[in-house]
């Protein structure tokens, strides 16, 4: 099982940033996409963006288009989630997680490899 490590969380006042880093226990993501979720309290795991390492295609979840940017370190092997504007409502445990198929996926049961997530909690 490869294994991912979030980095990056903590706690921010409204408006903020915070980036987050998503790093591999392999030596490249190659051929897959990698992608972060959020999962707040009492609610499902929901999708925020992904980026495929081979191609650099992004995807992201509308209501975080122009806050958050997925982005990645080829020569870090790290995936990053630059979060801006940060609101009360972004916070969460944030997770990464790797996918193998074609072009990017958005579904949370696409997903078999999961890091162990890192909070982020906004304060107003």
């Amino acid at each position: 099982q490869v294994q991912l490590v979030e980095s990056g969380g903590g706690l921010v006042q409204a408006g903020g940033s915070l980036r987050l880093s998503c790093v591999t226990s392999r030596r490249t993501f190659s051929g897959y996409a990698v992608s972060w979720f959020r999962q707040a309290p009492g609610k499902e795991r929901e999708f925020v963006a992904t980026i495929n390492w081979n191609s650099g295609l992004t995807d992201y979840v509308d209501s975080m288009k122009g806050r958050f940017t997925i982005s990645k370190d080829n020569a870090k092997n790290t995936v990053y989630l630059q979060m801006n504007s940060l609101k009360p409502e972004d916070t969460a445990v944030y997770y990464c997680a790797t996918y193998t198929g074609w072009g990017t996926s958005r579904k949370v049961q696409d997903y078999t490899n999961w890091g162990q997530g890192t909070q982020v909690t906004v304060s107003s």
